[in-house]
């Protein structure tokens, strides 16, 4: 099992930074997250995960691993969009799905690149695609490829963290912004605290 990679000076920074992280750390130790790395897989997975539960997405993403044994670009586009949603997605995600396969198929998506390329520009190409936007290329930056700081507005836990952390009732996005500057760089790895604060 491929995990998260991050060392001490990121704890000491996030603790040095904010005393109420530093608490945060001190009572939760250090937390491991698992990583996918293959690409594809995460991106599909990504696409599934969509404003549907954890629990919900391993059961649909599950089913989708029965039918193709592995989810790659040639088994997904192998299959017909009717095929993908009956695996319990919506039919929207299921053309989704078979549009980013085709995509890598067809060498406008080079997934092989994303590792040399920056953080931004994997954003741009993922949120070219139909039906992936900023949260789902975000994720696949943190949990895919495994890049350090990365903090995003538009995912519902993170921004509960910050709430509940620091007793705000709402959260605009200056103020968000802030914070991400004090985690930088490891917004990642904050975002691993905030998201276990969140579901406490």
């Amino acid at each position: 099992m491929a995990c998260f990679e991050y060392g001490d000076e990121a704890l000491a920074h996030l603790s040095k930074r904010d005393r109420k992280f530093a608490a945060l750390i001190e009572r939760m130790g250090r937390l491991e997250r698992e990583l996918t790395p293959d690409l594809f897989a995460a991106l599909a997975g990504g696409i599934i995960a969509q404003q549907i539960s954890g629990k919900a997405a391993v059961t649909v993403e599950n089913r989708l691993l029965d039918k193709v044994k592995r989810i790659t670009p040639e088994s997904v586009a192998a299959l017909s969009p009717e095929e993908i949603q009956s695996c319990g997605m919506s039919m929207k995600k299921a053309r989704n799905i078979r549009s980013a396969a085709e995509a890598v198929l067809a060498g406008t998506l080079p997934i092989g690149r994303f590792p040399e390329m920056s953080d931004a520009e994997v954003v741009e190409q993922l949120s070219a695609l139909p039906g992936i936007g900023v949260w789902t290329a975000e994720m696949l930056l943190i949990f895919s490829l495994g890049r350090q700081d990365v903090l995003s507005y538009g995912d519902f836990g993170i921004r509960q963290g910050i709430m509940r952390l620091y007793g705000h009732k709402v959260l605009p996005r200056e103020r968000f912004l802030r914070y991400r500057k004090r985690y930088s760089p490891y917004g990642s790895i904050a975002a691993f605290y905030l998201w276990e604060l969140a579901g406490e």
